[in-house]
């Protein structure tokens, strides 16, 4: 590069960075797949905060007690959505994490219940939670490995093996424990970690919020979310790169096992009971919510913020809707629409990019 070029680009980079604030924001809105959704966000809390001041007693989104609720619910789909979301980066989709969801609640529940039964001294109690944590965490972790194996080995589109695996791990689910709910009590530290409060803010939302600041590093400065990008969106170029496509697909799918394992861990912990099909249907709002944020279903595009804010202006709506008395179906109807808008200004995106 000859030393005009040098500078012509460090001229471009100097007017650049004068720019005015609100222009290098618009730049951003535009340029980041999570811009739009940050921007509905954003609208969606001012209307309801406009309301809830103006109408305190009618509409209590402002409400503490409100506010608790929606930081407890919104955790779980969160967490599980962080899974799916980085399976779609790297252009797979997994529809059986909602059925992993509980059958791995349930696994931890069982052993630590178990072992809570068999031993006495305080403890030997208090480290029992954890052992059934661990032993979920790996079942949903080697669950997600076996869907990858299913998937490479025999080139299946990974949409049919997860629909096969979302009915074994249901039916899985009913042989393992039967259709009654299972009453999951951990005793401490392990009651305090998953299921304490700091405030208003609970415990699964301090780990939601962890997650998604390590799965950031990971995308963003780290060479394996290169690589998640790099197989989702164009496999031959990877290869042509050196990267591994089925390694990559085997390490996004454990992922993606072992945050829907998390996840039902942590709603069992708030709830302290666990309903065999409680997950199902997570796994299309977790799909639902990764889309919203900007991610594209056929991998390659989306980050760890779009898939922040899709998850949270899905639960926004959905307490807006409950707190307004709305019927259920005004809720899926949103998300469906939201679905469609969300592909259709993704693919717009991606064209003009061209």
């Amino acid at each position: 590069m000859s030393s005009g070029q040098s500078d012509h680009i460090r001229k471009a980079v100097a007017e650049r960075n004068k720019r005015p604030l609100a222009n290098k924001f618009m730049d951003w809105i535009r340029d980041n797949p999570e811009g739009g959704i940050f921007i509905m966000f954003i609208a969606a809390q001012a209307a309801a905060i406009i309301f809830g001041l103006l109408f305190p007693d009618q509409f209590r989104y402002l409400a503490p007690a409100n506010i608790t609720v929606v930081l407890k619910s919104i955790a779980p789909l969160g967490i599980m959505a962080l899974g799916v979301g980085i399976l779609m980066i790297a252009g797979e989709f997994d529809l059986s994490v909602g059925a992993l969801y509980s059958f791995t609640a349930i696994v931890c529940a069982t052993v630590s219940n178990n072992l809570l039964g068999d031993v006495g001294e305080a403890e030997a109690s208090a480290v029992a939670p954890f052992i059934g944590m661990a032993v979920a965490l790996g079942v949903g972790t080697l669950a997600g490995i076996v869907h990858a194996f299913v998937t490479l080995r025999f080139n299946i589109p990974s949409f049919i093996t997860t629909l096969g695996a979302m009915l074994i791990w249901k039916g899985g689910t009913l042989l393992y424990h039967g259709a009654r709910a299972l009453r999951f009590k951990p005793t401490e530290p392990f009651a305090t970690m998953f299921g304490g409060e700091v405030g208003v803010v609970h415990a699964s939302m301090i780990w939601f919020l962890i997650f998604c600041v390590i799965f950031y590093y990971l995308l963003h400065h780290h060479k394996l979310g290169n690589h998640f990008y790099a197989v989702g969106g164009n496999r031959n170029a990877a290869v042509a790169i050196g990267i591994d496509p089925a390694r990559t697909k085997y390490i996004a799918f454990a992922i993606a096992g072992f945050m829907a394992t998390l996840s039902g861990i942590v709603a069992a912990t708030r709830v302290g009971s666990i309903q065999p099909g409680g997950g199902l249907g997570m796994e299309l709002q977790s799909i639902a919510a990764c889309v919203i944020g900007g991610l594209a279903l056929n991998g390659g595009r989306g980050s760890i913020l779009g898939i922040l804010f899709g998850t949270a202006l899905v639960f926004t709506i959905q307490d807006v809707l409950l707190l307004l008395q709305a019927p259920a179906f005004y809720f899926e109807m949103f998300v469906g629409t939201m679905i469609v808008i969300a592909v259709i200004m993704n693919t717009a995106v991606r064209r003009a990019k061209a």
